[in-house]
């Protein structure tokens, strides 16, 4: 049987961003069968090849996020690069940037300009706070993105301090998801219409839809829950984290009753059976949390893998807590090819999470390494015009 291409085989993408948000978004699309064509600086690069851990001298977090992709080098502040990027641009179906709103304008390559280029063209621009609104020129990281949503303030740990989240929620959610999501609709629209569309991608903003069990909680009672005391962040005890007697953790998420039943037999405790939330418990309350510390007792008593062990067979939503090293080797990623070995030019093989969507049909999504700025200048760059 002849294999059948990726679904965005012959769609071909210019990436101008850096760090985390863009790069990723353009490496879910080349996943997907798209040419991207990362552009860096040739002074400066993108600054992700040396931010984060390192083997040797670029960032495994680069490497993870920059697989494959072509890379070329242009100054767009120099007049020929720039008729080289245009050149590009004609050819091009979908155009990724993440400098701040004003700054490609600035360079003369904004919006108006490069539709006139390219009327099918996308052009997707991702921000901190928008292309609009008054906060739409100010710096911001991950941290501050998400604390402005409401959603930091109910991450909150047992002493009630909000917790830094270690995926990085904006960046790669409200942003890298929701520019992904824009891109294909609106290629899908230009292919039927011939016309293409700026695309407003706010991280800000996609964390702040997402919200949506904080902004039902302020509706339904009119003020916002208190942090770490509600249904799912930390006040029931059928939905919480459990400690166990080596130090690690076990994850109970019995939301609904029949599996809070399940693990109260497991755990010899069938008396707990009517603290669940749904029988009347409410959630935060004196009860609520008095239970949840006899539960605190009661793993405490085993390791992690007794645990794992004693009701892994039991259909109760209580899993263990695994460390990232440990993900990569589960039988649950393994077995759906989820983790991929890739060898690159600059630091060699290393293990990454693959594409998690998958086809009936699947081709083959490993594709290349990342690989130096400016390897594919031969390859892919028009020819510099001749002076007149």
């Amino acid at each position: 049987m002849t294999q059948r291409p990726l679904p965005l085989s012959g769609v071909r993408i210019l990436d101008l961003t850096r760090l985390l948000p863009g790069p990723m978004a353009s490496l879910q699309l080349a996943d997907l069968g798209a040419e991207v064509i990362k552009v860096e600086n040739p002074q400066e690069g993108d600054y992700g090849r040396t931010m984060g851990v390192t083997r040797e001298k670029t960032a495994q977090l680069f490497l993870a996020i920059n697989r494959n992709k072509r890379f070329v080098t242009l100054d767009l502040k120099e007049s020929g690069d720039l008729e080289r990027f245009l050149g590009l641009v004609r050819t091009v179906d979908v155009l990724i940037e993440g400098f701040r709103p004003g700054v490609m304008d600035r360079l003369g390559l904004g919006w108006d300009r490069l539709s006139r280029e390219n009327p099918r063209l996308v052009y997707c621009s991702l921000s901190g706070y928008g292309q609009t609104g008054p906060m739409r020129e100010r710096a911001g990281h991950d941290i501050n993105y998400i604390g402005y949503t409401g959603m930091l303030e109910q991450t909150v740990g047992r002493d009630g301090t909000p917790a830094i989240p270690a995926l990085q929620i904006a960046d790669l959610l409200g942003g890298a998801q929701n520019a992904v999501i824009g891109i294909l609709a609106a290629l899908l629209d230009a292919r039927t219409s011939g016309r293409g569309r700026h695309v407003d991608i706010s991280m800000t903003d996609g964390v702040f839809a997402h919200n949506v069990v904080g902004i039902a909680q302020v509706n339904a009672r009119g003020v916002t829950a208190e942090p770490g005391h509600d249904l799912l962040t930390g006040g029931v005890p059928c939905y919480n984290i459990y400690r166990t007697s080596d130090g690690r953790h076990m994850a109970v998420g019995a939301l609904e009753a029949k599996f809070w039943d399940c693990l109260c037999e497991a755990i010899g405790r069938a008396d707990l059976k009517p603290a669940h939330w749904s029988r009347g418990q409410k959630p935060g309350s004196a009860e609520a949390l008095a239970v949840r510390g006899e539960l605190d007792a009661i793993f405490r008593t085993r390791s992690m893998d007794e645990w794992t062990e004693r009701l892994s067979g039991l259909d109760c939503c209580t899993t263990p807590v695994l460390r990232t090293d440990e993900a990569l080797s589960h039988p649950l990623f393994l077995d759906r090819h989820m983790v991929v070995e890739q060898t690159d030019a600059i630091e060699g093989t290393s293990r990454f999470a693959t594409s998690p969507i998958q086809f009936s049909e699947p081709p083959s999504n490993v594709g290349s390494g990342a690989k130096e700025a400016g390897a594919d200048n031969a390859a892919v760059l028009p020819a510099r015009t001749k002076p007149r």
